[in-house]
């Protein structure tokens, strides 16, 4: 790390997603160095020691972001939404991620952060945003809404990560283990950059506090540049397995992400998109290169052969586990076995020029009782409560109110705070949130931490399809608006005497 020698106090550093498989090896390497503020979802679950201190943080939410991130110097961001947040999630992962992104970079311009680090993945060179890969657009977007709010964002790109953990290399590694036989498609011909763990963290470290990276994309990579199905045989190697690999020659993204899910029992959620991205060359790229920290110095061999014993080891330690303490369910199910009845649902719109997030939230509670005529009507008061009710039922179906300490023209916030589609008393930290996408005209919608009042099994198959059918129908009208150029005005929420109905 690069600090001031100005400055005689170890820097602080916030480090999200620090139980996750980058995370707790970097939070290791940089305690050295550094006063840690881990954050996780389940902090408060860690014990705080002289050199780390844990908070939980849920940077879903915005106040949680400001909350996690304050008194930080620098700020790490590891955050991925692939896996689901909530009992139910719906919405992509690229809508998730961009609310992820958004709160983290608004909550480090608000604190005072002098540096994001990110770790991204390669963007291959001539290619448009439209035709990269879902997963690669996804990064490219946060990256950009890193930047947004003017704190200076160093981001790290890397190819395939090689260690016991994470996504990638396992999936190749149990591919090899598991499959004598491989039909090989096009894909698996396109070259790779692959990095050691140990390299990335390395990158990472170099790039804290210095300037010489700040507002800059990085590329790394290991010494060799191969295929993946190079990859693959001189992984066999190191397994000392025998396998024979048939060449296709036709690309199967579509079918590889299928049998790839089936082969190594990796949740399709993380492993379609990181399949649809290896048809990119992803290779570190001279004009993104920068000495002293683009350059890994493990060989494949190497970091393949240390992550194999690796996960080998935690293999051992998981069954020594099972036998002292009885059967371990899979971290995947006990994580979502842990969660709470809650709901996620995020989905994206287009805003007509000019208008905010502000907008299409008042624009839609006026848009709801005329789509739904004669269903539903709606109330909004002076106070910023705003009521859906059912035909002529005189309890609202829920109750919003406007957070007006917390919202802002490009992010309006609602708390659900009751009706009887909600259990608000256990759900206090349920909201609707509008959020303008920085530097652009596109907005999300999200609900969080909803409780919903009806039987699980009810809600996820009625209320819950006929709240993706209404955005969806919302979406589709805020684009004939634009298309004709024919957009009404929504009253601010907090202005007009009375009460307004629709």
């Amino acid at each position: 790390m690069n600090e001031s020698s100005t400055v005689t106090r170890r820097p602080k550093i916030a480090l999200t997603g620090a139980t996750g498989y980058i995370g707790h090896n970097l939070l290791e390497k940089l305690t050295d160095h550094a006063d840690m503020i881990a954050l996780s979802r389940n902090g408060s679950k860690h014990e705080s020691t002289n050199d780390v201190e844990w908070r939980s943080c849920d940077f879903f939410s915005l106040e949680d972001a400001v909350q996690g991130l304050k008194d930080a110097d620098y700020a790490i961001y590891l955050i991925h939404s692939m896996l689901p947040s909530a009992k139910l999630t719906q919405g992509t992962f690229e809508d998730m991620d961009v609310i992820l992104a958004e709160h983290f970079a608004r909550a480090a311009y608000q604190n005072g952060v002098k540096q994001i680090i990110y770790l991204s993945g390669i963007i291959p060179p001539h290619t448009t945003k439209d035709e990269l890969s879902r997963h690669l657009r996804s990064r490219l977007e946060v990256e950009e809404t890193l930047a947004s709010f003017g704190v200076p964002v160093t981001t790290i790109r890397a190819g395939l990560i090689v260690g016991p953990e994470g996504s990638s290399f396992p999936i190749l590694a149990k591919l090899v283990r598991r499959l004598p036989l491989m039909i090989l498609p096009t894909w698996t011909r396109t070259k790779t950059h692959p990095i050691a763990l140990s390299d990335v963290l390395e990158a990472l470290t170099k790039c804290i506090g210095n300037e010489r990276v700040f507002s800059q994309s990085v590329d790394v990579g290991g010494p060799d540049v191969m295929s993946y199905k190079e990859m693959m045989q001189r992984t066999a190697d190191i397994m000392h397995k025998k396998r024979r690999f048939i060449n296709v020659p036709f690309l199967t993204i579509k079918l590889s992400r299928l049998w790839v899910t089936l082969i190594t029992g990796t949740p399709k959620e993380m492993a379609y998109p990181l399949i649809e991205s290896l048809a990119h060359p992803m290779v570190a790229q001279n004009r993104h290169l920068v000495e002293g920290i683009s350059e890994g110095e493990m060989t494949y061999e190497e970091a393949a052969r240390t992550a194999l014993e690796e996960e080998q080891r935690k293999i051992e330690a998981q069954k020594s586990r099972k036998q002292e303490k009885g059967y371990l369910p899979h971290p995947l199910k006990a994580m979502k076995r842990a969660m709470k009845a809650d709901v996620r649902s995020v989905q994206r719109i287009h805003l007509p020029e000019g208008k905010d997030a502000q907008w299409a939230a008042g624009y839609y509670f006026n848009w709801l009782p005329s789509f739904a005529k004669p269903l539903i009507r709606t109330e909004t008061q002076t106070n910023g409560v705003t009521r859906v009710y059912l035909l002529f039922s005189r309890r609202p179906l829920l109750e919003l109110t406007y957070s007006r300490a917390t919202s802002r023209p490009a992010h309006a916030i609602y708390r659900i705070t009751g009706g009887s589609f909600a259990k608000a008393k256990e759900a206090h930290r349920g909201r609707l949130e509008f959020m303008q996408i920085p530097g652009t005209r596109e907005c999300v919608v999200a609900i969080h931490e909803y409780m919903p009042s009806l039987p699980w099994f009810l809600y996820k198959y009625t209320q819950a399809k006929v709240h993706l059918w209404v955005m969806y129908a919302f979406h589709r009208h805020l684009l004939r608006l634009i298309r004709n150029n024919t957009v009404k005005y929504a009253k601010p929420v907090d202005q007009g005497p009375g009460i307004r109905k629709s």
